[in-house]
């Protein structure tokens, strides 16, 4: 049985820095300076913080209860259940946006733990530093290359990528 290897992996165009292993800071997921951005990124990070406490959601069942224990009094209106339709939708569309700075906060702040991971460990491959900002058929094609190299049929892939 003949083991065909693949050729290599062109290297992925990059908008990193000289030494191809600092991402660039354009990125959507590095924040702005800009005092709005800033002001936004504190509060969603307490609201965040706060609603995902005990009694937030202490409030929020309380709430809930509240509301079904009137039920009879407002005779099981369309306007009782429009109060708590209307006021979940609200506070679920709103939670969305903080929820995900947040998100997006902590996502930079994981990458730049595993950037300096690699960034110290001599026989890492540098190069994958910053990959989270490669397009998906980018990382699709490193994926494979990997799983090629997992299989013993290519030698290590050629990550040039952070575009």
């Amino acid at each position: 049985m003949r083991k065909e290897t693949s050729p290599p992996l062109p290297p992925l165009p990059s908008s990193t820095d000289a030494l191809d292993t600092v991402p660039d800071t354009s990125s959507p997921a590095y924040a702005t300076r800009h005092p709005v951005t800033r002001a936004f990124d504190i509060f969603a990070s307490a609201v965040t913080r706060w609603t995902g406490s005990p009694v937030a959601f202490g409030l929020a069942v309380i709430s809930i209860v509240v509301w079904a224990v009137t039920g009879p009094v407002f005779h099981y209106s369309e306007n009782w259940q429009l109060v708590i339709n209307t006021g979940t939708t609200i506070v679920t569309f709103i939670m969305v946006f903080l929820i995900q700075q947040s998100q997006n906060k902590d996502s930079v702040a994981l990458h730049l733990k595993l950037n300096e991971l690699l960034a110290s460990h001599r026989s890492a491959d540098n190069h994958l530093i910053g990959i989270e900002d490669a397009s998906e058929e980018e990382l699709r094609r490193l994926a494979a290359a990997y799983l090629r190299k997992a299989a013993g049929a290519d030698e290590a892939p050629v990550a040039n990528a952070s575009s």
